[in-house]
């Protein structure tokens, strides 16, 4: 039997409805059509009160700090931020200033955007694999921009995006493996030297 990977979406909008929610959950079904996985959820709009109130990870809210040692702990992470002034918001930011510094190194990462227009279809190359090459995460080559022109009630309704999606899926698959326990990765630490 084929061991589920443990996917970490992080969907960056701060209301409801939300393209970039959309986006994440067709991400995630494209991934789980080539891969098992158990999905765990994090929505900034939910928890941005929290972690916008505080720098201490300490003081955050029993389900905020589950939801970060969801991020710490994921096999893969599939993150999707709108696009504020060319960049993400300085609460997503906040968000993964609250991450271990490396809690994810090695961890695959499928790097996801939306905005108003296709001129902010480089945030993914020029804000997003910055961030999370400073964490060490293996960022997955193919990103996915998507526009409001690319939406319909809040669900995608492009067919060229639906391709996008698909082929970032299928590119990310081999890439993706459950990640080695603590104590295995102790293990192999020791094996090594």
């Amino acid at each position: 039997m084929t061991q589920r990977l443990k996917l970490v979406a992080v969907s960056g909008g701060l209301q409801r409805p939300s393209r970039t929610l959309a986006l994440v959950d067709a991400i995630v079904a494209a991934l789980a059509e080539r891969v098992p996985i158990d999905l765990h959820l994090v929505e900034l709009g939910q928890i941005a009160p929290q972690i916008g109130a505080t720098f201490d990870r300490s003081r955050l809210s029993a389900v905020v700090q589950a939801h970060l040692r969801a991020i710490e702990g994921a096999d893969v992470l599939v993150v999707a931020s709108p696009v504020f002034r060319g960049s993400y918001s300085g609460l997503f930011k906040h968000l993964f200033d609250l991450i271990g510094a490396e809690a994810l190194v090695d961890v695959p990462v499928l790097l996801a955007a939306t905005g108003g227009s296709d001129r902010h279809a480089l945030v993914i190359e020029h804000q997003l694999r910055p961030l999370f090459a400073f964490f060490q995460a293996r960022t997955l080559p193919i990103g996915v921009y998507a526009s409001a022109r690319d939406f319909a009630d809040y669900e995608v309704s492009s067919s060229a995006l639906r391709d996008r999606i698909a082929l970032a899926a299928e590119r990310a698959a081999p890439w993706l493996s459950p990640r080695p326990s603590v104590a295995k990765q102790a293990e192999l630490e020791r094996l090594a030297v």
